[in-house]
């Protein structure tokens, strides 16, 4: 493989790399509203002489899939386009300041996806066709919502491995958090805002319910592995009343080897005594999505290339457990193996200060195509 490889790094051109990611940083994408980025993407890739496919997954919404090698992909490359709305309509667009690189969707995962196209580009110009690996190109919409993308993909094609590039700072992620959202509604009785006596405030119940449950010793940040973050919380909009309805929406993100489901039960249990402390409480506790983790056994190829690739670039090769959410729990759920590793890093995602070192996004191109070639 090292000639080949060789080659293909050899082909991968920074300035092209850096006109890509900034042109998708350029375009707003959040999901629901990927057209104008997929447009891009289809005309980039289409120019460069392949044969792009659209998969319908909603009226002006679609994947794109592409392919290289003889017969049916064995690896796929899976990269995100929809972003999280912007935090400024005016500020979302790319800035760079010394070798970092700013902007919505920069590390969650446009310079991912830039990566991938790269990696793809440079395969394709420095290969033979008999030397081509058998791997493909997708492109999903929606995976910052329900993995629609994902989902539509997985119904007609799950290959043994995906490489999906969330931001890891380049750590590879074969183990990943389970998540689970949990909602919460207290019900009070409204009145004038002026007597709040003669009401009971629902917000306050739910004020006593959280601060009961984050002292919980189930999610005492300082000892449990279970990651417990307060997401939402709203209440009845009816003017100048004691509001009678409060909502909130709890994230929840497990080690890989906890079950969903008995979390589930241990919250019931916790909360089903509540009202013997908070007066008049009418709690309603649902949980709307679950998906479990996964740990996969890291003797197997993708792992070994990665062990001799890393010296070659000069990195340190970490193996971390994925802490958030992503469609890699899809893909694992179907059957296919998923690896978890792209530039940037979580602690910056769905932040104003979003931002990836453009270093991280060019080793993760080598990357991409030494794994590409692996299959």
């Amino acid at each position: 493989m090292n000639d080949r490889l060789d080659r293909v790094w050899r082909a991968i051109n920074p300035e092209r790399l850096r006109k890509t990611f900034l042109d998708m940083l350029d375009i707003y994408s959040p999901s629901g509203k990927e057209e104008d980025i997929q447009i891009y993407l289809e005309e980039l890739l289409t120019r460069a002489g392949f044969s792009v496919e659209r998969q319908e997954v909603d009226e002006d919404r679609y994947n794109l899939r592409v392919t290289m090698g003889p017969g049916e992909p064995q690896l796929y490359m899976v990269g995100h386009v929809d972003t999280v709305p912007a935090w400024d309509l005016d500020e979302f667009g790319p800035q760079q300041d010394d070798g970092i690189i700013r902007g919505l969707g920069s590390a969650d995962m446009k310079g991912g996806c830039a990566a991938m196209i790269e990696a793809w580009l440079a395969l394709d110009e420095s290969l033979e066709t008999a030397e081509r690996p058998s791997v493909g190109l997708l492109l999903v919409v929606g995976e910052e919502e329900n993995g629609d993308g994902s989902a539509t993909f997985l119904q007609s094609c799950r290959p043994p491995w995906v490489i999906i590039g969330e931001p890891t700072n380049l750590a590879a992620s074969f183990a990943h958090y389970g998540y689970l959202e949990a909602g919460f509604v207290t019900r009070g009785l409204r009145s004038h805002s002026s007597l709040p006596e003669l009401g009971h405030n629902a917000v306050e119940s739910m004020l006593r319910v959280l601060l009961l449950l984050g002292n919980d010793p189930l999610f005492d940040r300082a000892d449990s592995e279970i990651v417990y973050s307060i997401r939402e919380m709203r209440s009845s909009q009816a003017g100048f009343v004691v509001p009678d309805r409060c909502e909130t929406w709890i994230d929840l993100h497990l080690p890989p080897n906890h079950d969903p489901a008995a979390l589930q039960d241990a919250i019931r249990r916790i909360v089903a005594n509540y009202d013997r402390t908070i007066p008049g409480l009418d709690l309603d506790v649902t949980f709307d999505f679950a998906s479990p983790g996964y740990n996969l056994d890291t003797n197997n190829l993708l792992a070994q290339i990665l062990r001799e690739v890393y010296p070659r670039l000069d990195l340190t090769l970490q193996m971390n457990a994925f802490r958030s959410h992503s469609d890699g729990n899809l893909f694992f759920a179907s059957g296919v193996k998923p690896l978890i590793l792209g530039p940037g890093s979580l602690e910056t995602a769905h932040t104003p200060d979003e931002r990836v070192l453009f270093d991280e996004v060019s080793a993760a191109t080598r990357i991409y195509a030494a794994l590409c070639l692996a299959s």
